[in-house]
C-alpha cells in the first residue's frame, strides 16, 4: 500500500475505502494537481499507485463520473472536466467554493490571524442561542492561494462549546469544522448560509491588499453551522474579493 493511501485512511477511517479513494483523487484536482483537461491516469495504474483493489478505484471513479468532476471518453480515456464537486457536508472539513472568474475551483491555505475571548453580541446571542453571561471565541483568519489574500473569515464559536480551543493565533487549527469533530465529536450536519454584497471597509482593503482609495465590491457568505440535534456549533462570516474572484454553488 502506497504512502499516500497510508496517510489518507487513517485520518478517516469509519468512511468506506472507495470513498477514502474519490477524496483523494478530488484533493488532486482542487488543489490543480490534476487541472481541468488533465487526462488521468489508467484505474489500473491508479490502483497501483493508492495500493488498492482495482474495484474500490472503479466505484471511486465511478462515483466522480456521475458526479461530472471526471468524464470518459472511448479514444482520450478519462479527463478531468473542470467542473465542481458535489458540495456535500463532509467537504466543508476541507474545502470551499471559491472559484477564479474563468471557472477554476482553488485550494486555499488558511491563515489565522487572532483568537481572542469576548460576549456575543445579541444577534450572535440570539443566532447561537445563548445568554448574555455567556462568552464566544472569535477567530480572524485570512485564506491564501497563490501568495494572495483572497478571503477574510470571521469565525464566533461558543466557549462552552470548545473551552480547550488556543488562544494562541500560531498554533491555533486552521481547519475548525475538522478540530470540533476530532477533539469533542461535534459533528457537522447543515449549514445555512446567506449572501450579500457591500463595498469593501478599510480593514478589508488592509488584510486583503486592496487599494484603499478605490471602491472593492465584496461578497459576505454568512453560515451558521448546526449539529446533528439541530443546534448551532458556530457561525463563519466569509469575505470574498470580487474582482478575481467569485463563489459558487452547483446543484444537481
Amino acid at each position: 500500500m502506497s504512502q499516500n493511501s497510508i496517510e489518507m485512511i487513517g485520518e478517516q477511517k469509519s468512511r468506506p475505502l472507495h470513498e477514502q479513494i474519490k477524496d483523494k483523487i478530488l484533493q488532486n484536482i482542487i488543489v490543480g494537481d490534476w487541472p481541468e483537461g488533465f487526462s488521468v491516469p489508467p484505474e489500473v495504474e491508479l490502483a497501483a499507485d493508492f495500493g488498492v483493489s482495482y474495484g474500490t478505484i472503479r466505484r471511486a471513479m465511478d462515483d466522480l463520473t456521475q458526479q461530472g468532476v471526471i468524464m470518459r471518453r472511448r479514444r482520450t480515456g478519462t479527463i478531468v472536466t473542470g467542473r465542481t464537486p458535489h458540495h456535500t457536508i463532509s467537504r466543508f472539513y476541507r474545502f470551499y467554493r471559491l472559484h477564479t472568474l474563468d471557472g477554476r475551483l482553488i485550494n486555499t491555505e488558511a491563515r489565522v490571524l487572532k483568537v481572542e475571548h469576548a460576549p456575543p453580541t445579541s444577534e450572535e446571542a440570539e443566532e447561537l442561542r445563548l445568554s448574555e453571561t455567556d462568552i464566544v471565541i472569535r477567530i480572524k483568519r485570512l485564506r491564501i492561494s497563490q501568495g494572495r489574500p483572497v478571503m477574510l473569515d470571521r469565525c464566533v464559536l461558543p466557549l462552552k462549546l470548545a473551552p480547550d480551543f488556543p488562544t494562541d493565533a500560531q498554533v491555533a487549527p486552521p481547519m475548525i469544522y475538522k478540530w470540533l469533530l476530532d477533539q469533542h465529536g461535534l459533528q457537522l450536519s447543515a449549514v445555512r448560509e446567506r449572501i450579500t454584497a457591500r463595498l469593501a471597509t478599510a480593514e478589508d482593503c488592509a488584510l486583503l491588499e486592496l487599494e484603499p482609495s478605490e471602491p472593492h465590491a465584496m461578497l459576505d457568505i454568512s453560515e451558521t453551522a448546526y449539529d446533528s440535534r439541530n443546534q448551532p456549533l458556530l457561525i463563519m462570516r466569509h469575505t470574498a474579493v470580487t474582482g478575481s474572484h467569485c463563489y459558487v454553488n452547483e446543484i444537481r
